[in-house]
C-alpha cells in the first residue's frame, strides 16, 4: 500500500507537500497562468475538482516573504522551467476566498465579504509602519482594520491594497480570489441577488481593472457570471470554461493520473469500475475524472459510492428542473437511457434569467458537472450532451422518482417495482393498469401513445436500478428492444418488454402476438444470453388509450 496519506478535502498546498500526502503534479498551471497573454484569467469549475488547490499552489509559488517556499516544489515539474528561477518567491501576493459567504440575507453577506477584506489587510499590517506608504492610504488601511470603512469605500480595498504592497516591494502584485460565485449563488437563492452584483462589480473592477500594479489576477468559480453584470470593462479577461481548449487538464484527473494513482494504491484492478463510476468529463480535449469521488473511493478500499453527489446541495437544481414542462422530462428520460440531447449552451449566465429561460437549465447543468460534452456540432455554441457516469446518473434518477412519486400512489409503486423482481407477471400486469388509471390522460395518449407508454414504465423502472442495468431502444439481436432488464447478479432473470399499441383492424391478441413474434425473430434475448443470465422473461403488452393488455413467456438458456 502507498504509505503517501490521501489528500481528501485537504486545499492548502504547503501542508499538502510538508506533511507528505500524495499529490498529483498540476504545477505546469503555474508555468501556463505566466505564459498567458490575458492580464486576468477566470477559471468556472464544478465544486470539489481542485480548484481552491490550484490557488493555494499559485499563492505560495509568487508570494515573496521571509520564509522560503521554494522547497515546496522540489521535484516538480515546475522546477524544470525558467520560469522557476525568475518567478518563484517574487512577488506579493494577495489572496481572498469567498467560500464561506454564504447568507441568507444582504446585510450578513456584507459582514462577511468586509472580513474577509479585513484578514487580508490584516496580514499586511507591517506596510502601516513604512515610510513607503502615502499617509492618507494608511488612513484608509486602518478603517479596513477597524471595521469602519463606508460600504462604498470597499470598492476600492483591493486596488488600494495592491498599490500600498507595489510601493514597499517596488513589485508587481498578483490577486488571487477562490469562489468568487458563492455569495452569488446565495444571493440568487435568497432574494439579495442585485446588491451582490452592484457589489461584486465594483469590487473586482476597483481591484483589477487598468490597475497598473497588477501582475496577474486568477479568479475561480462554478459559473462564469455573464460579463454584463460583474465583469463588466475588464477587457483583458481570459475565461477558461470546462469547454476551453487552453488549461483543459489543469483541474480534475486525466486518465493516466487515475491510473497511476489506482497503481500506487494496489488498485490497478478497479480502473473499470472507477471509470464507470467517476470517469466521463470532457473539458476541453481532456477526458477528466472526478477527483473527489475517485480519492474517496481508493480511501474507502474500493467501494463505489456517491461521494460527490452526497456533498451537494442540489435544491437549485431541483427548482430549476421540476419547473420544467412535458418536454424537459422526455429529455432527462433520454438522459436517463443513455442517449445524448442537442442543446445551445451559453458559457456565461445571468442567474436571473434562471427564473424565465428554460434553456439555460442546461448550460447550468454542464458547468456544474452534472452533464457532459459529448461532442461539438455545426452552430454557435451547439453541443451534444449526455450523463457523465453513474455517480451522476443517480441525481437524475432521484428526479425521477420525485416526479412519479408526486402523481403515483408509494404502495402501487412498490407493488410494480416487487412484481418484476420476482417475476410476477400477473401483480406487474395489475399494477401497471392502476397506475395508467392514475397517471394518464388521454390527452397524453393522443401523440405518439406508444412512446408514453414506454416513457411511463421505463420512469418507474428507476426504483429498480440497483438491482437491474435498465436499458431502452439498444441493438440486441437483429433489432432495438424497447425495454430491458439486464440482472446485476446473473443469477436472477432479465426482462425483455415490447410495446405495441393495437391497430383499428386488430384484436388485442393479435397486437400481443405480433409482439412476442417480433422480439422472438429479432432475437432481442441475445444481450442477455451472451452476458451469461439464464432465464429471462418476455413481455408483450397491447394497449389501446388507456386499455391494456399482457402476455408473457418464461425462456430459460
Amino acid at each position: 500500500m502507498n504509505p503517501k496519506k490521501l489528500p481528501i478535502g485537504l486545499s492548502d498546498f504547503k501542508e499538502l507537500i510538508k506533511e507528505k500526502f500524495y499529490y498529483i503534479d498540476k504545477t505546469n498551471f503555474i508555468r501556463d497562468i505566466i505564459i498567458s497573454p490575458s492580464k486576468i484569467l477566470l477559471f468556472p469549475r464544478p465544486r470539489r475538482f481542485g480548484k481552491t488547490l490550484n490557488l493555494s499552489m499559485l499563492r505560495y509559488f509568487f508570494e515573496k516573504n521571509d520564509k522560503d517556499t521554494g522547497f515546496l516544489f522540489k521535484g516538480l515539474e515546475i522546477e524544470k522551467h525558467e520560469v522557476f528561477k525568475t518567478c518563484q518567491g517574487k512577488y506579493p501576493v494577495i489572496y481572498m476566498t469567498f467560500k464561506d459567504v454564504k447568507h441568507l440575507d444582504w446585510l450578513h453577506c456584507l459582514s462577511s465579504i468586509k472580513y474577509v477584506v479585513y484578514e487580508e489587510f490584516s496580514k499586511h499590517r507591517y506596510l502601516l509602519e513604512s515610510n513607503a506608504i502615502y499617509k492618507e492610504d494608511k488612513v484608509f488601511f486602518q478603517n479596513v482594520l477597524e471595521r469602519s470603512l463606508p460600504e462604498e469605500d470597499y470598492h476600492n480595498a483591493l486596488k488600494l491594497l495592491s498599490r500600498c504592497l507595489h510601493s514597499f516591494y517596488n513589485t508587481p502584485v498578483l490577486i488571487f480570489i477562490d469562489e468568487y460565485d458563492t455569495p452569488i449563488h446565495a444571493a440568487y437563492a435568497s432574494g439579495y441577488y442585485k446588491q451582490i452584483i452592484s457589489f461584486m462589480r465594483n469590487f473586482l473592477s476597483g481591484g483589477m481593472k487598468d490597475n497598473p500594479y497588477l501582475f496577474k489576477g486568477v479568479l475561480t468559480g462554478i459559473l462564469r457570471v455573464a460579463k454584463e453584470s460583474v465583469f463588466s470593462g475588464l477587457n483583458n479577461l481570459g475565461v477558461h470554461t470546462l469547454l476551453s481548449l487552453k488549461f483543459s487538464d489543469s483541474f480534475g484527473f486525466t486518465k493516466d493520473e487515475t491510473v497511476k494513482l489506482l497503481r500506487d494504491y494496489n488498485m490497478k484492478d478497479h480502473f473499470q469500475e472507477v471509470s464507470n463510476w467517476y470517469d466521463g468529463y470532457k473539458f476541453g480535449k481532456s477526458v477528466i475524472y472526478n477527483p473527489w469521488s475517485v480519492l474517496n473511493y481508493i480511501y474507502n478500499q474500493g467501494v463505489p459510492d456517491l461521494y460527490w453527489v452526497n456533498t451537494a446541495d442540489t435544491g437549485m437544481i431541483d427548482k430549476l428542473a421540476t419547473r420544467g414542462g412535458k418536454k424537459l422530462r422526455e429529455e432527462i428520460g433520454q438522459l436517463l437511457e443513455g442517449k445524448c440531447i442537442t442543446k445551445q449552451i451559453y458559457d456565461s449566465i445571468v442567474m436571473n434569467d434562471l427564473d424565465n429561460r428554460d434553456d439555460i437549465l442546461w448550460s447550468f447543468l454542464l458547468f456544474c458537472g452534472y452533464l457532459k460534452v459529448d461532442e461539438k456540432k455545426s452552430g454557435i455554441n451547439i453541443y451534444r450532451l449526455a450523463v457523465p457516469n453513474r455517480e451522476i446518473r443517480y441525481i437524475y434518477e432521484e428526479m425521477v422518482k420525485r416526479w412519479f412519486g408526486e402523481k403515483i400512489e408509494s404502495e402501487c409503486l412498490e407493488n410494480f417495482v416487487r412484481a418484476l423482481n420476482k417475476g410476477d407477471v400477473k401483480l406487474f400486469e395489475i399494477m401497471l393498469r392502476k397506475v395508467v388509471l392514475q397517471v394518464m390522460s388521454y390527452h397524453d395518449l393522443s401523440g405518439e401513445p406508444e412512446r408514453v407508454y414506454h416513457a411511463l414504465v421505463l420512469g418507474m423502472l428507476v426504483w429498480m436500478s440497483d438491482a437491474y442495468e435498465i436499458r431502452s431502444n439498444r441493438e440486441s439481436g437483429y433489432g432495438r428492444y424497447d425495454i430491458m432488464l439486464k440482472p446485476r447478479d446473473l443469477n436472477k432473470h432479465g426482462i425483455i418488454i415490447e410495446f405495441k399499441m393495437v391497430e383499428d383492424d386488430e384484436k388485442p391478441e393479435q397486437t400481443l402476438k405480433r409482439a412476442m413474434e417480433q422480439i422472438e425473430k429479432k432475437k432481442y434475448t441475445a444481450e442477455l444470453e451472451a452476458s451469461g443470465v439464464k432465464d429471462i422473461i418476455k413481455i408483450a403488452i397491447a394497449f389501446k388509450g388507456k386499455e391494456l393488455w399482457l402476455e408473457h413467456e418464461l425462456y430459460s438458456c
